[in-house]
């Protein structure tokens, strides 16, 4: 093979991972040049290819592919490109390695060794620095730097931590942490970060952590349970490499949830048995305070779909895109419901900075070209202050993507799973198509990888992944989301060598799954129905005399009202959630006179809805008043039906029926609409 520039092997690495081929527009696009250079490069890259049983081939309308003699002489040529990659690096990836390098020094380290690993200079290193400066400063993590002394970070051991973590979330996928992946592990970035978190342990500490059998770790969503088992791996690494917990870091004075604090102290036992490490008093408390911010993040503090701002972003935008494209996207709540929960989580990013990952992009771009434009037009046009890379469109179009092809269910023969990296969007984007393409194949629902490994063998036929899985090659098979004809044509061939036809599963053990379903879907539904009688048979209207410009005694007073019906257990802690939740944006639903407040707590009983109608304004965030306070509450612990109905009156908010009856309608009027509205609900 010939000699290749760093730019050329980032295009033949593109190829190699895109197999049904690319076009020179597409790889311009993520490589950041123009089409006429890729053209340009695509030259010598055909030359440079000579004798390695690998040829380029150029077909107007589908691009541009590489095809091997053999299987072997592909994955040569991927081994080559890897180990003779050149030892530049992107701005990005210098400053990822630069901040590698001082989270992980016991001593300072000079400039000019800086950079010498990066083949930059000191001055590059030093404009680096002051750039990073900020980003460490979240992590309470300050740069010292002194003239023939080096440069190294202050800071506890507490935030270095916190900041690894921070690093392994922004730059690693799923893939990275639990599959094999080897190839990808010779970026110099990625092997970097995996070795940082401890990748040869990361397993370990999942299995760890699963044989405890504690019922809330199985409750985590898969994001908060993965970002627990990273904090958890960085722990064991720097412990390992004597990084200890200072005695007076503000974590070994956690001990806010005793029955965690002790179940920690169980699970470091076990770390220690099965890993043969020495862990400190300090230590048990900091793996306490990760479990209680772990089941903190997945029961979460607010309601679904209450959100005001993400509600009002996502009713403008599915507007937005049903007026350019003429499809009633409106209609459909199942892509509302994915909108909302995916929007509330990217606007955070956003405004935190994140880097945002979406390996999909290209392919996404290329199969939804005109829905791609849509949505990038429909977010400029309601977005305000907010940069939206096209990472974060192509997540949306995935979402709108799949509520265009979602199809009734057709007659199935074989269950299948889906396990998937980038979230609801992708996992139901496969699920349609699927139903679509192939509706022998009943998509059963969901699964996170951690959970694929442990589901009972008979309840399946099959596990779909868009990512690699920690289970052996036969037990899955991975596929694109967007389910391509090459996709397509390998889910059969696997169907057919692997799956045991569903005829051949004990038809009495189908039977019986069959009936139990059934029942526990009548069971659902009654709990549904009860949550809705419940919820409406408690509600009132209450005419509230409070002071002027007087929020925090407004909300006072509502919240007494409610301890004496028995809806809430401690008011003061609940009115200090409320005012918490005001502070980080004002509740108030825009172009009207009624704030929701809302929030979920274990000083809350039983779940709640509530109309005060003030007498005197009061004055919110960003220079708002209220004159209805919507109070909606309810236990930390939730039934999902309650969470189900809840959610449904929040959604009815966007539209400005319901609104004008809380500002001004009667109680009984009031009742009425929401039971119509929710029978509707229950119907569907």
């Amino acid at each position: 093979m010939g000699q290749l520039t760093a730019r050329q092997r980032q295009i033949l690495l593109l190829l190699l991972n895109r197999t049904e081929g690319m076009t020179a527009a597409e790889i311009a696009s993520d490589i950041g040049v123009s089409v006429r250079t890729v053209h340009r490069e695509m030259e010598e890259i055909e030359s440079g290819l000579q004798g390695v049983g690998v040829l380029l081939h150029k077909k107007s309308g589908t691009g541009i592919r590489l095809e091997g003699s053999s299987p072997e002489a592909v994955t040569g040529l991927r081994e080559r490109l890897l180990a003779g990659m050149p030892a530049d690096y992107s701005a990005e990836e210098r400053k990822v390695l630069i901040l590698c390098a001082l989270l992980e020094a016991d001593e300072p380290i000079k400039l000019f060794a800086l950079g010498h690993s990066l083949k930059v200079t000191v001055g590059t290193i030093s404009n680096d620095l002051d750039e990073l400066e900020s980003w460490l400063a979240r992590f309470e993590l300050q740069v010292i730097r002194r003239r023939g002394y080096g440069v190294e970070l202050e800071g506890t051991e507490t935030e270095r931590r916190r900041a690894i973590c921070r690093l392994a979330s922004e730059y690693l996928d799923y893939s990275d942490l639990i599959g094999d992946g080897e190839a990808n592990h010779l970026q110099p970035v990625t092997a970097r970060l995996l070795t940082m978190i401890g990748k040869p342990v990361l397993l370990d500490v999942e299995r760890s952590l699963w044989d405890m059998d504690w019922g809330w770790t199985e409750r985590l969503n898969e994001n908060v349970y993965t970002q627990l088992l990273i904090a958890l791996s960085v722990a064991v690494s720097r412990i390992r490499q004597r990084h200890d917990l200072e005695v007076t870091d503000p974590v070994t004075e956690d001990a806010r949830t005793p029955p965690m604090t002790e179940g920690a102290r169980q699970f470091a036992d076990r770390l220690q048995k099965t890993l043969g490490l020495s862990m400190s008093e300090a230590e048990t408390a900091h793996i306490s305070r990760l479990f209680d911010e772990a089941r903190e993040q997945s029961e979460g503090t607010e309601l679904p779909h209450v959100d005001v701002e993400t509600m009002e972003i996502v009713h403008r935008l599915v507007e937005a895109v049903s007026r350019r494209t003429g499809f009633p996207f409106g209609e459909d709540r199942t892509l509302r419901d994915g909108l909302v929960e995916h929007v509330g989580n990217a606007v955070k990013r956003l405004r935190e900075g994140t880097r945002i990952r979406n390996p999909l992009l290209s392919p996404i771009r290329k199969d939804y070209e005109e829905l791609f434009t849509v949505a990038r037009q429909s977010v400029d046009e309601i977005t305000q202050g907010l940069d939206v890379p096209d990472e974060e469109i192509g997540f949306l179009v995935m979402h709108f993507g799949a509520s265009m092809e979602r199809l009734n269910q057709l007659g199935h023969h074989l269950k299948a799973i889906l396990v998937c990296s980038s979230g609801l969007s992708s996992s139901r984007l496969l699920g349609i198509r699927l139903s679509k393409e192939m509706p022998q194949i009943e998509v059963l629902g969901n699964a996170s990888w951690y959970e694929a490994a442990r589901i009972p063998e008979d309840d399946y036929d099959l596990i779909i992944s868009t990512i690699d899985l920690p289970l052996p090659g036969e037990k899955y098979i991975k596929l694109s989301p967007l389910l391509t004809a090459e996709d397509k044509e390998k889910l059969l061939q696997y169907i057919q060598n692997e799956v045991a036809p569903a005829g051949s599963r004990p038809v009495i053990k189908r039977e019986e799954q069959r009936k139990t379903a059934s029942l526990e879907r009548l069971r659902s539904q009654a709990l549904l129905l009860n949550e809705v009688v419940s919820l409406l048979d408690d509600f009132h209207v209450h005419q509230l005399d409070n002071r002027p410009r007087d929020l925090e005694g407004t909300l006072a007073a509502a919240l007494a009202i409610l301890s004496k019906q028995g809806a809430v257990s401690n008011a003061a802690h609940v009115k200090a959630r409320l005012l918490e939740r005001e502070r980080m944006g004002t509740q108030l639903i825009p172009d009207t006179a009624l704030a929701l407040f809302h929030t979920r707590s274990r000083e809350v009983a039983k779940p709640s809805l509530s109309l005060f109608r003030l007498a005197a304004p009061v004055p919110l965030e960003d220079g708002a008043e209220a004159r209805v306070i919507l109070m909606m509450l309810a236990p930390k612990k939730l039934p999902k039906e309650s969470l189900e109905v809840l959610s449904e009156i929040s959604a009815m908010l966007l539209g400005t029926e319901l609104i004008e009856l809380m500002e001004r309608g009667g109680e009984e009027e009031i009742k009425s609409y929401l039971a119509e509205e929710l029978q509707l609900f229950f119907r569907d």
